[in-house]
């Protein structure tokens, strides 16, 4: 399989070029321009930095609603798409509004700042140069976008981080035939050993397209299938050759214990001639809630979960380098955990690859929006749709997340609209995804969720074991107690058949390194630190009634300091004394 740092791992072909690198920039905070001809670009940016960023070489934090990208690229003979073919031009994540020119054309609108996009350049290439202008829209003060913990105030405050502006994620080129594969889904079927396969195609449908289908495990073949391509939509089944051993089928199942992969190839021929070649993979596992269980693979399992914000602190949300995404599933997986909620985030598919392949659970979850408008609705349910159908086969997401804490949705008991917009999200997201389970407002007020999720930042561990330590005590904290400030049920919601998590506790800090940091609770020494850790996990350890947890959080960011690690990746202490506390060992 390709791996190049393909910036979209399970969908890679074999000639693209990243732009990442030096663009000019300029500032536009009295929008005076609109045309890419009337741009006085008057410094540097590195792309994809944002210009928040130290890493950007700018490090402007002030409030600056428009701004502006140029870069001027040579094309070799590598980068000339096939005869009659296409060259297209990918953003990863510009944030919020985007139009882009290319050669002067404008190829391109997207809005949301944490989805992908991409523009048809082919007819703007001039004489093998391709000049690309980026305008970004993003209003430091809109509360009704997606934002997640983005501050809309001039500096961070409280669990608000600095502000990402523009381009966060890589800017590529791709070469592609004319009639080619647009989209691929893959679908694990446990239960009949099947991958569900939905590819959909893009340019003239010409006769007698097939697809041809191959799945790999290392050296051996698992199907090699060919079909019929007769609209632009194809849908198949895949079975697996069973040899008839129970070892095989163990072997080839995924989880953090075993992170077994299928490599995949998917080809689209026109007669004999391959048009179209996509290096990919999946996984094959199943994910379900039972009971008060949560189940992979048909059996439950043990939720051990951090809470991540994919924060760096030279870089913001912009991963330093793919070596730091992995580096950061390496650092969960040392400390016990067998998973991540990546916090208010769609973080790049990079780290999503990591985690399919070194093998982490993850809970995806929805930036939110911090007003409920019409405009807002609008907003969130398309960036969320674009979010699920951009990570659907990835085999470490477990489960959806597409509201936290009533955040755009702040009246939920007395206002009928905003309930109703939860139970739309909820049921919106079991129709573009029937395989995983949704929390539907993750923390209290749930109504409408298959895991009934709870935040509850005690700073007493004994605390836990009374209000969790039994089904008959949680059943009391859900009816009766309120651990964040709010009812934990709303209306008629029955939850004894369903799963119960901790999703946020814990919080704590140590010594802070920066002026201001807080936590939910401190510790005065990294001695009492990891006490207060191996209290926390101790008491979880005594609980019946919980089908996992999720502490806060995986690191420090930025005034939050209430990390089990350093912003910088650095431990606060032993990282075996950690793994071994979350393990509930110690």
């Amino acid at each position: 399989m390709l791996d190049t740092l393909h910036p979209r791992p399970q969908f890679q072909r074999k000639h693209w070029r990243s732009l990442n690198g030096r663009w000019q920039f300029a500032f536009d905070d009295e929008e005076r321009y609109n045309q890419p001809s009337e741009v006085a670009f008057d410094r540097e940016i590195c792309v994809p930095f944002a210009p928040e960023s130290q890493a950007s070489g700018i490090m402007d934090t002030r409030y600056h609603p428009v701004v502006w990208y140029r870069t001027e690229v040579r094309l070799t003979a590598a980068d000339q798409p096939p005869p009659g073919g296409r060259l297209l031009l990918h953003f990863g994540a510009v944030d919020y509004y985007a139009k882009v020119w290319a050669g002067g054309q404008l190829v391109a609108e997207h809005t949301g700042g944490f989805t992908p996009f991409y523009a048809d350049v082919t007819h703007a290439v001039q004489n093998r140069r391709l000049e690309i202008v980026v305008r970004a829209e993003d209003d430091p003060q809109d509360l009704a976008k997606p934002r997640g913990k983005q501050d809309w105030l001039p500096e961070p405050h409280a669990i608000w981080y600095p502000r990402t502006t523009g381009i966060w994620q890589t800017v590529w080129l791709e070469a592609v035939p004319e009639t080619r594969i647009d989209t691929l889904r893959w679908t694990p079927y446990l239960d009949s050993w099947e991958f569900g396969l939905e590819v959909g195609i893009e340019g003239p449908l010409k006769t007698g397209l097939t697809l041809r289908v191959r799945l790999f495990d290392n050296e051996n073949t698992l199907a090699d299938d060919r079909y019929s391509v007769l609209r632009r939509e194809t849908t198949r089944r895949v079975s697996i050759v069973d040899p008839g051993n129970d070892d095989f089928l163990s072997h080839t199942l995924w989880s953090p214990n075993s992170p077994h992969l299928i490599e995949a190839t998917v080809e689209l021929y026109e007669g004999d001639t391959v048009l179209d070649r996509i290096e990919s993979y999946t996984a094959m596992r199943n994910v379900a809630v039972s009971g008060n269980r949560f189940l992979l693979n048909g059996r439950p399992f043990y939720l051990r979960m951090v809470l991540d914000q994919g924060y760096w602190p030279q870089s913001l949300m912009t991963p330093p380098d793919d070596d730091a995404l992995r580096r950061d599933v390496e650092l969960v997986k040392r400390m016990g955990f067998n998973g991540v909620r990546k916090h208010q985030k769609i973080e790049d598919p990079r780290w999503l690859y990591w985690c399919d392949r070194l093998g982490l659970l993850v809970w995806g979850e929805m930036p939110s929006a911090y007003r409920f408008t019409s405009v807002a609705v609008e907003r969130t349910s398309r960036e969320w749709a674009e979010a699920i159908r951009r990570d659907y086969s990835h085999p470490c997401i477990v489960a959806w997340v597409p509201l936290n804490e009533s955040w755009g949705v702040p009246d939920l008991p007395n206002n009928a609209a905003h309930r109703n917009y939860v139970q739309a999200l909820y049921h919106l997201t079991k129709t573009l995804d029937a395989t995983r389970p949704v929390i539907g407002n993750d923390g209290w007020e749930n109504l409408a969720t298959d895991i009934i999720s709870i935040h509850d930042y005690t700073a007493q561990p004994e605390k836990l074991i009374q209000r969790y330590g039994t089904a008959e005590a949680a059943w009391q904290v859900l009816i009766n107690e309120r651990p964040g400030g709010r009812s934990l049920l709303l209306g008629d919601f029955q939850p004894e058949a369903h799963a119960l998590m901790l999703s946020e506790f814990g919080g704590v800090s140590v010594s802070s390194r920066t002026e201001g940091g807080w936590g939910y609770s401190q510790a005065l020494s990294p001695e009492e630190f990891l006490q207060r850790y191996q209290q926390f996990m101790q008491a979880l350890a005594r609980s019946s009634s919980l089908a996992g947890f999720c502490y806060t959080q995986f690191t420090d960011t930025f005034q939050e300091q209430n990390g089990l690690l350093y912003a910088d990746r650095s431990p606060k202490v032993d990282l075996l004394a950690i793994a071994q506390a979350t393990s509930g060992k110690a």
